[in-house]
């Protein structure tokens, strides 16, 4: 526990604010080379262009990482093995900083830069799309692949979790996935709405406890949260549904706040351009925030087992 609360905070913190290094550091070049080598390897059908074909691209990775990380476990007070831990993480994270990449949607100048910048939230392509419920939704499918998924994995498997995550993300909507075998990219995908399953969940409870419990836990509902149902889309309508409230106790609040400036005489400056310009980037914004109550929550019960492990 103590190893994940640190290797979250070292990645969140050297993410933000070096940028550059974090992004050159996590590069997955290799991983892509490694299945075009596959796909010249076995051009007929077979194991490798079935749905089982992942199994293939990401064992002999797994497997160094696996033989890493229990060589180092114990040796030296576990010191190689937390080391190796926070190297894992921090390079399974990201690949970019969700925060800053928000940022540049919000400050964008105009909508051709605004569309270049949201480009960063959606896979290679994908539609890129700027309605309020569309960034909304790619603001927590990102903040879902990028952070809560590797989280949730290399605190349940360790470095292989988070590897096996971040390594099956690239297979199922990386760059290189139009050029690999059409059924070793379904498998792929197969996996990814596998691994994301307990994440979406626990990321919707963590939502209704920080916003609006009914809303969300009414979307939950409303949307397959329910289910076991892989494709069901509960957490994008949560999110929604979330936001929808948190803006509309924000517009109560203001007006509010309006009639008792008029009623005292003070005059409020109007909102600059900025946050004017496309009332979307009010959802977005609040989406932001949202992810990060959500990952405050996360770290917050990390921090609970920590604490709980040494008074024991």
């Amino acid at each position: 526990m103590f190893v994940t609360l640190l290797a979250v905070v070292f990645a969140l913190v050297l993410g933000h604010l070096v940028p550059s290094l974090a992004q050159s550091a996590r590069q997955f070049g290799w991983f892509a080379q490694w299945m075009d080598w596959l796909d010249t390897r076995f051009p007929d059908d077979g194991f490798w262009r079935g749905h089982f074909g992942i199994v293939l691209a990401v064992l002999p990775a797994l497997l160094v990482v696996f033989l890493f990380q229990h060589a180092l476990d114990g040796p030296v007070l576990g010191l190689p093995s937390l080391l190796f831990g926070v190297a894992t993480l921090f390079y399974a994270w990201g690949p970019g900083d969700l925060d800053l990449d928000v940022d540049a949607i919000v400050e964008a100048h105009d909508p051709i830069e605004r569309r270049a910048a949201a480009s960063s939230l959606y896979a290679p392509g994908e539609i890129v799309a700027l309605d309020a419920g569309s960034l909304v939704d790619a603001v927590f499918r990102n903040g879902k692949r990028r952070w809560f998924g590797v989280l949730f994995w290399f605190l349940l498997l360790g470095p292989v979790g988070a590897i096996l995550y971040r390594l099956t993300t690239i297979a199922a909507i990386g760059d290189s996935a139009h050029r690999m075998p059409v059924g070793m990219v379904a498998g792929a995908r197969g996996l990814l709405k596998l691994l994301d399953w307990p994440v979406a969940q626990l990321m919707t409870l963590s939502m209704a406890l920080t916003g609006n419990f009914d809303a969300v836990i009414s979307a939950w509902k409303d949307h397959g949260g329910a289910s076991l149902d892989l494709d069901a889309d509960y957490l994008s309508a949560a999110a929604r549904a979330s936001v929808r409230c948190d803006l509309a106790e924000d517009a109560i609040d203001d007006a509010f706040a309006d009639t008792l400036d008029t009623e005292s005489g003070i005059t409020i400056p109007a909102p600059g351009p900025s946050t004017t310009s496309m009332p979307a980037l009010f959802e977005l914004r609040d989406a932001m925030s949202l992810v990060w109550r959500i990952l405050l929550v996360w770290l917050a019960v990390l921090a609970l087992f920590v604490v709980a492990g040494w008074v024991s």
